[in-house]
């Protein structure tokens, strides 16, 4: 009688201990532990700044359109061709009548079998679309041009691919073939005072290599 209760009371207390083990290992898992990590003086914000808290509406809708840094990718291209013509906002039209993120003139968009202008202004899709045709439009007419002088220096800036088309964007295709054949003499600007030379020296240097020339397309 006396061997059976000494061997419960062991029981007893082997049962508490790994209970007791168990509850320490169960708490010691789910303990927090948490590390204080000192900020730089430089990077701890002690008032609004401009960027998180713009003062007034303009400058709100122009940090929330300013495009992503894309590269020298046609995507970069077109992107950063559209902020400057409208802030890349498909639905505004400008005090001249031009249309959409990429500014397109009715007349333009016309060559290119677009003839509604509400229904274009109100499609991002066909504007992207417009877009690229006109780009391959204005490389087909321009493809002499381009092999004659890419590489080449008018008035200290290199003329590259990109900076021919997108200065054909702003002026047509026949303005920039003066430009280029009288090495920069005949120049010519848009109504807000924006030249060719300066198209071709903003936007140089971009990949337009895989849009290929084509001769009046179609959207």
């Amino acid at each position: 009688m006396t061997i059976s209760l000494k061997k419960t009371r062991d029981m007893r207390r082997c049962i508490i201990f790994f209970c007791s083990l168990i509850m320490l290992l169960i708490l010691m898992g789910f303990r927090l532990h948490v590390t204080k990590v000192e900020v730089p003086e430089s990077l701890k914000v002690t008032e609004p700044t401009e960027v998180m808290f713009p003062k007034n509406k303009t400058l709100l809708i122009a940090t929330m359109v300013a495009p992503p840094f894309l590269g020298s990718s046609y995507i970069g291209f077109k992107e950063a061709l559209a902020f400057k013509e409208s802030q890349g906002n498909y639905f505004t039209i400008n005090t001249l009548g031009y249309l959409g993120k990429y500014q397109f003139g009715i007349g333009t968009l016309q060559l290119m079998g677009v003839y509604n202008s509400d229904c274009f202004l109100n499609d991002p899709i066909l504007q992207e679309k417009a877009f690229h045709t006109n780009v391959s439009r204005n490389k087909w007419i321009l493809r002499r041009d381009i092999v004659r002088f890419v590489g080449k220096y008018i008035n200290g800036v290199e003329i590259t691919e990109s900076g021919i088309l997108a200065a054909a964007h702003l002026a047509g295709a026949g303005n920039v073939k003066k430009y280029l054949r009288s090495y920069g003499q005949i120049d010519t600007m848009d109504a807000y005072g924006t030249t060719i030379a300066r198209y071709i020296k903003k936007f140089s240097g971009y990949d337009v290599s895989h849009v290929l020339p084509k001769r009046n397309p179609k959207v």
